[in-house]
């Protein structure tokens, strides 16, 4: 970085980080499938969430899934399945769009300064799957009035071997995209 450039700046190479992050959301949402007994679905957009955390630092994580929250409202189908729409932020799985603006830039934070797959894999797990989890089953529970224990069948119990395997790839290709970039510097 340029010493003349604040910390708090934005460089060229940071906002096309960035827009490759939404893009990289806006890509993987589509690739879902439902489950028949709850609203949720199953998709590869957490693992692009744990991808754009490991490459981003916190604030731009943070802006990069504010970005891809905010097409999603303004009705560009990039939320899961292709759907959109502000109402998809109060329904059965809003929950979990809010959780991912909060959980992603805290994993940020937590990833440490090297890239490193355990580290990363462990941060994802033990810290984004629980937390995001919890976002899923306070809005089902409000939305659909439903018992804490049904709540946890549609919206924990069928998702955590996906979700574990999928924070594993996010490690990997977190520390593969951090290593080259840091070689094309």
């Amino acid at each position: 970085m340029d010493s003349r450039m604040s910390a708090s700046s934005i460089t060229a190479r940071d906002m096309t980080k960035i827009a490759l992050c939404v893009a990289f959301c806006c890509v993987t949402a589509y690739i879902s499938f439902p489950l028949p007994f709850t609203p949720g679905m199953v998709t590869a957009l957490t693992l692009a969430l744990g991808v754009t955390a490991f490459v981003l630092p916190p604030k731009q994580t943070f802006l990069a899934l504010f970005l891809y929250v905010l097409l999603g409202c303004i009705g560009l189908p990039v939320f899961v399945g292709g759907t959109a729409g502000f109402g998809k932020l109060f329904g059965p799985t809003g929950g979990y769009i809010f959780a991912w603006l909060v959980v992603y830039p805290i994993i940020s934070s937590l990833k440490g300064a090297r890239p490193n797959f355990r580290r990363y894999a462990l941060v994802d797990i033990v810290i984004g799957i629980p937390l995001t989890y919890v976002g899923g089953l306070i809005s089902m529970m409000l939305v659909m009035d439903v018992s804490l224990e049904a709540a946890l069948v549609m919206a924990v119990l069928p998702y955590i071997p996906g979700d574990i395997i999928k924070c594993l790839m996010a490690a990997f290709l977190g520390v593969k995209v951090n290593e080259a970039l840091a070689h094309n510097r």
